[in-house]
């Protein structure tokens, strides 16, 4: 066993997606500038915005939380199964 391994996964168990920090991508209802050439002309898709000068490609706000773009799983039950 590696003599590293309690404190890798004690580091791992101890991540949390809050303290992370700034993350650069592209905010609705603001002002964006783009990272890698500072205009602030987009390209607005589903899931991320492209500068218009460099193609630069950010991802949405909107799908930072996660739910946004996976996809929702329906069951069909046959129409003689009762719930």
């Amino acid at each position: 066993m590696h003599p590293n391994l309690p404190h890798i996964t004690a580091r791992k168990a101890a991540f949390n997606p809050v303290l992370r920090g700034y993350h650069i991508m592209y905010r609705t209802n603001e002002h964006n500038h783009c990272p890698g050439c500072g205009h602030s002309q987009w390209i607005v898709g589903r899931t991320v915005a492209e500068c218009a000068f460099c193609s630069t490609a950010l991802p949405l706000d909107i799908h930072a939380g996660g739910l946004g773009g996976q996809p929702r799983f329906i069951e069909a039950r046959a129409s003689g199964d009762m719930l």
